[in-house]
């Protein structure tokens, strides 16, 4: 009676063992149902993070594109601000003549500015081109005439989506102050006051987007040995004004 007691109890102790090691273990079901619910979970974190990071992608971009403008946008104005009557000889007529072409869409001049931050002067072009923007062309000045060396750079995309239209103040004989939207250098002899340059968007550029005014002032606007012209040949008679005289030579 006592072995087959013994042995009775290690077979009851053998069951209870095989049935405890069963509700430890998991099922292939009980696998499957887990490893589907994991893949889901790292498929949404996996979306998730994706539309995180082209969102945050889309946002440092729209940043960046608004900062190159804002610089473009502040070195124009230092540019034009930095305006210097740079003079050089014809030698065909052995005159002498102030460098500065404004037009309504396009403008020349030269500038104590520099984007290189190098030394001397530079002669800076801008255009604006229908449907593409607004270029710039960049050249050193020297002592001639920078037109040839301007002609041969490659004009560089600026401003994108943006048309600019450029108007010269001048003063009047009777002192008070005018718009005119061109700048002849040659015939004036002498750089405006000041320039404004009206950027405008293209269609399509965005909603938000508005019109930007660039107003500049040019305080060096008349070279020392120069003498002004006091009234062009289409009628716009300007004053010649001491006080905007620039020590250039």
């Amino acid at each position: 009676m006592n072995w087959q007691s013994k042995r009775g109890a290690g077979i009851a102790g053998r069951a209870r063992s095989h049935r405890g090691g069963r509700q430890l273990g998991f099922t292939l079901i009980e696998i499957i149902l887990s490893l589907a619910l994991t893949a889901m979970l790292l498929s949404l974190l996996s979306t998730g993070m994706y539309t995180v990071m082209n969102d945050w992608e889309s946002d440092t971009s729209a940043l960046d594109a608004s900062l190159d403008e804002t610089v473009a946008i502040l070195q124009l104005e230092r540019a034009l601000q930095g305006a210097f009557p740079h003079s050089y000889q014809d030698y065909e007529t052995l005159g002498r003549f102030v460098y500065f072409d404004g037009q309504d869409e396009t403008l020349s001049w030269v500038s104590t500015v520099s984007p290189q931050r190098s030394g001397g002067l530079t002669a800076w072009r801008l255009e604006s081109v229908d449907g593409e923007g607004v270029y710039l062309q960049l050249a050193p000045a020297m002592s001639d005439n920078p037109e040839q060396r301007l002609e041969d750079t490659e004009p560089v995309l600026l401003l994108e989506n943006y048309t600019a239209t450029f108007s010269y103040l001048y003063e009047e004989l009777d002192f008070t102050k005018q718009w005119r939207e061109d700048w002849p250098g040659v015939e004036m002899q002498m750089l405006p006051l000041a320039v404004h340059v009206l950027l405008t968007p293209m269609d399509g550029a965005g909603p938000e987007d508005e019109p930007l005014n660039i107003l500049a002032r040019i305080r060096a606007n008349e070279h020392r040995e120069i003498r002004p012209n006091l009234s062009t040949p289409n009628g716009a008679p300007v004053r010649r004004r001491d006080t905007f005289q620039s020590g250039a030579q």
